[in-house]
């Protein structure tokens, strides 16, 4: 499925992100992720606001280059044939530069590989769903008699929706219920599988989402990215409950008893170890590893969460710290920045299509904004030293958790750095000769 790491580092080749450079033995599906330009709609989602620029900008260039050329041919003014010229080279490169970026972006972005072979360039969005599908099923065939980690990462409930023409209007929730609908009949379809094969008593499955709803995600008057219910905020918001808090649910037949539920904190950053749990490894030793086994808390043998405080992070930036205190119970949750809403009172960054991490669009509060979240799960109530008693206790342990917490941090590179995010045509993948990169192996083999 989306693998979202993206693919080289230095060269067309090297494959230093690839899921098979990093523990994977195969791998099928997107290695960047999904955008609405991958439906090739008219809504574009990728830096929409930077593409209007660009184009305006652009305007202006061919506006002068225009004038000079109408001035030179009537005789209106003198200007030298060298200067339209070179106006005219620099305006079409800049144009090219930016164009490519983000004009092309269903032919550079939408791909689709197995293994580091592309088989669609851009990928085909009406067949994408039945061969991720396909691939999965096929996995669990050929692993059915040893150990296997399967990891489907689903391109369902992510703008720009794909749903096949059969689950189209079956929701009374519009296509994002359409598309959910799908994305049900495809984990049933592949605990089918699980089953078919014998394997259902002995196989560990988990289902989770990567975040809360998309609240800027709109087309007219039509919600496309999920509702968060009381929560507040949603998707790219690293405090917000709306955007961090997702239900897990966990399946072993064989193993966890049916029906229980759990309200203890957890992170996906669990799956990590309890996946080395499961497989009878050792997590490393040589570094603080921030998940902590699933296990134990979903047999019973401990009564709570290895967490007793979870950092939330807006990209490389300290959001919200949570404690759960374990003598009372109670989850305390400080909020060090929060996201400016447009409109205010909205409850979602509609201005800028989705909420930055920092500089203007970010409101730094000092002292933190401290929430109860055990009576308080909304986060509707900012605390105080007047309205809390323990607000200085609280705030206080919260801030000695934190300077423990990035005494474990390495610095390292910053992956979303804006140079690391901009087009660069010698990393890109291509299926045939660059820039000419279409192909459809997966029809072909068909």
């Amino acid at each position: 499925g989306k693998w979202h790491m993206g693919v080289n580092c230095k060269s067309r080749r090297d494959h230093c992100h690839h899921p098979l450079n990093h523990g994977f033995d195969y791998f099928y599906g997107m290695p960047f992720t999904l955008l609405n330009e991958c439906q090739g709609t008219n809504d574009p989602e990728l830096a929409k606001t930077l593409q209007d620029t660009y184009w305006l900008y652009t305007q202006m260039i061919i506006l002068a280059v225009l004038t000079l050329l109408i001035g030179k041919l009537a005789n209106l003014f003198s200007v030298k044939w060298k200067i339209i010229i070179c106006l005219v080279i620099c305006g079409f490169l800049y144009f090219i530069s930016w164009f490519s970026s983000y004009g092309l972006t269903k032919y550079w972005n939408c791909i689709l590989m197995r293994n580091h072979d592309i088989t669609e360039q851009p990928m085909n969005l009406e067949k994408t769903t039945s061969n991720m599908l396909k691939e999965a099923v096929l996995f669990i065939e050929r692993n059915k008699h040893r150990p296997f980690l399967l990891f489907v990462s689903l391109l369902h409930v992510h703008t720009p929706l794909i749903t096949t023409e059969k689950f189209q209007g079956r929701s009374r929730h519009g296509l994002y219920g359409d598309n959910v609908e799908e994305m049900d009949w495809m984990v049933g379809r592949l605990l089918d599988a699980i089953d078919k094969e014998g394997l259902k008593n002995t196989t560990f499955t988990y289902f989770a989402s990567d975040h809360g709803g998309f609240l800027e995600a709109h087309r007219g008057n039509t919600q496309l990215g999920g509702w968060n219910g009381i929560y507040k905020g949603g998707k790219g918001m690293g405090g917000w409950e709306g955007g961090i808090r997702v239900p897990g649910i966990v399946s072993w037949p064989g193993v966890l008893p049916a029906g229980t539920v759990i309200n203890e904190l957890t992170s996906l950053m669990d799956i990590f170890p309890t996946v080395v749990h499961l497989a009878g490894g050792v997590v490393p030793q040589d570094r603080v590893i921030d998940g902590h086994t699933l296990l134990p808390l979903l047999q019973g043998t401990v009564r709570h969460s290895g967490h007793e405080f979870m950092f939330h992070y807006c990209g490389a930036f300290l959001h919200a710290v949570r404690w759960h205190q374990k003598d009372s119970g109670t989850v305390w949750k400080a909020h060090y920045a929060t996201p400016v809403f447009q409109p205010e009172a909205s409850g979602a960054c509609f201005g800028r299509g989705i909420c930055p991490c920092f500089g203007d669009g970010v409101t730094h509060h000092d002292p933190p904004l401290l929430f109860d979240l055990s009576k308080d799960p909304s986060e509707a109530n900012p605390l105080s030293a007047d309205t809390e008693p323990l607000f200085d206790t609280v705030m206080r342990r919260i801030g000695e958790a934190v300077e423990e917490h990035r005494k474990t941090l390495t610095p390292v590179p910053q992956q979303l750095s804006p140079y690391n995010n901009i087009w660069k045509p010698w990393l890109q993948p291509c299926c045939g000769t660059f820039p000419f990169c279409w192909c459809d192996e997966e029809n072909n083999k068909a």
